[in-house]
C-alpha cells in the first residue's frame, strides 16, 4: 500500500504501530527459528559424517570379508551359499516432525536368521560376510534418513532467511514509513489549524477595532 493512499488518522496510526510490534515479535521469532534450524542441521550433519566414515570403513571390511570367503570356500559354493541366503527386509518409511520439518524416519527390518548349508552351519567366513553387509545396509539407510533429513532443513532454513529478511527489510520499513507520513501530516495540520487560528483572532481583532472606532 503507497504511503499516499494512507488516511492521516490516529485510529490508523494505532492500528500501524501495532502492526509493527507484531511484525518485531514475529521476526525474532522467525530468528530463533532459524538459529534453531541451523544448531539442528549441523547436529545431523555432524552425525552423517561420521556414519560416511564409518560406512567406508565397514565396506573395506565388507569386501575383506568376502575375499576371505571365497579364498576358503571357493567362487562356486560361494555362490551357491548366496541363492539360500534371505531377502533384504522391507523399508518401512513413516515421517518425524524435526524443529517443524517433517523428514523421513527409515526403518529398516530385521533381518531373517542365517540358513543352514546341506545340514552343517554357514561356514564362519560367509557368516561373516554376510553379517558384515547387513551392518552396511543399516548403515547406509541411517545415512539416506540422515542426508534427507539435511536437505528439508537446509530448504526451511532458506525459507525463513527469506520472510525474516522480508519482514525485518521490507515490511517494518514500509510500516515505519506510514507512521512518519502520518505524524507528518499532523503536523502539517496543526500548523494550517494553528495558522487559521491566527488568521481568525486577527480579523477578529480588526473588526473590534473598527467597532469601537
Amino acid at each position: 500500500m503507497a504511503v499516499e493512499n494512507v488516511r492521516p488518522t490516529r485510529l490508523e496510526l494505532l492500528r500501524t504501530r501495532r502492526r509493527i510490534v507484531v511484525a518485531k515479535r514475529g521476526l525474532n521469532l522467525l530468528k530463533l527459528k532459524r538459529s534453531a534450524l541451523i544448531a539442528e542441521f549441523f547436529r545431523i550433519s555432524k552425525e552423517a559424517m561420521r556414519l560416511r566414515g564409518d560406512l567406508r570403513g565397514r565396506i573395506a571390511q565388507g569386501y575383506e570379508a568376502i575375499r576371505l570367503a571365497e579364498t576358503i570356500e571357493g567362487p562356486t559354493r560361494l555362490e551357491n551359499i548366496s541363492m539360500l541366503l534371505p531377502d533384504v527386509p522391507a523399508v518401512a518409511v513413516a515421517t518425524r516432525n524435526v524443529m517443524g520439518v517433517r523428514t523421513p524416519s527409515v526403518d529398516g527390518g530385521s533381518f531373517q536368521p542365517l540358513p543352514t548349508v546341506s545340514l552343517l552351519d554357514l561356514p564362519t567366513s560367509v557368516d561373516e560376510a554376510v553379517r558384515r553387509f547387513q551392518a552396511i545396509y543399516e548403515v547406509v539407510l541411517d545415512i539416506a534418513e540422515k542426508e534427507n533429513a539435511l536437505r528439508r532443513l537446509l530448504r526451511e532454513i532458506e525459507k525463513t532467511k527469506r520472510r525474516a529478511s522480508a519482514i525485518e527489510n521490507v515490511l517494518i520499513p514500509r510500516l515505519e514509513g506510514v507512521v512518519r507520513y502520518i505524524k507528518f501530516r499532523f503536523d502539517e495540520m496543526e500548523r494550517d489549524s494553528f495558522s487559521m487560528l491566527k488568521t481568525v483572532k486577527r480579523k477578529m481583532e480588526q473588526e473590534a477595532e473598527g467597532v469601537a472606532a
